[in-house]
């Protein structure tokens, strides 16, 4: 007797097994891909911030620039102290007709710092939007006709401290919540230019 063989046929197709492993990998890779985008878009905020806070520099040492006599280049330093620096937290100083050109700079520079020129209706109220977050101007006077113009403002995430000479915003940007990784200044960002004024 001949006993009946079968004729197995190899197998097609992919085992359960098989499906969950490819799609365990797949979306493995998925989130890696979706926290690389919230990193890109950290990053990319971070690039904004220091391109406005560069142009915000730029418009107060040409505004110093061009209003060159020492006793007006020390009302900005006055002006703008390291204790009483323009933009957030300040009420930017109110024009009137016997305000000084300096007044008026100090006053669209400390606007400038707070965002004024791109607003949001928040309840019937305008609430300043286009700024830095918790942007901070300060001039301080070297002596020898130099002035060093800083602007500081909040970084997203912490990174080495700002050198202890940029002393601007110095303290302001730590976390004041529990766990809070913005400790010892590392979320303070600060770019900083020096105005020299020579002698007519």
């Amino acid at each position: 007797m001949h006993a009946a063989t079968r004729h197995t046929r190899p197998q097609a197709g992919f085992t359960l097994v098989e499906v969950l492993v490819t799609l365990l990998l797949l979306s493995l890779g998925l989130l890696g891909l979706a926290g690389m985008q919230g990193r890109m878009n950290t990053v990319e905020l971070e690039s904004q911030q220091r391109s406005q806070a560069l142009l915000l520099l730029q418009d107060m040492a040409s505004r110093m620039a061009a209003n060159r006599g020492s006793t007006a280049l020390d009302a900005y330093a006055d002006g703008a102290a390291l204790d009483t620096p323009q933009g957030v937290g300040r009420d930017c100083e109110s024009l009137t007709a016997s305000s000084t050109r300096v007044d008026r700079d100090l006053r669209a520079w400390c606007l400038a710092l707070q965002g004024a020129a791109e607003q949001l209706s928040v309840g019937g109220n305008a609430v300043a939007q286009g700024g830095l977050i918790g942007g901070r101007g300060c001039v301080e006077a070297l002596g020898n006709s130099r002035y060093l113009v800083t602007v500081a403002w909040q970084g997203m995430t912490p990174l080495n401290a700002p050198v202890s000479g940029l002393a601007c915003g110095q303290g302001e940007y730590d976390g004041s919540q529990e766990g809070s990784t913005c400790t010892d200044d590392r979320c303070r960002r600060v770019v900083s230019t020096i105005v020299r004024v020579g002698a007519l």
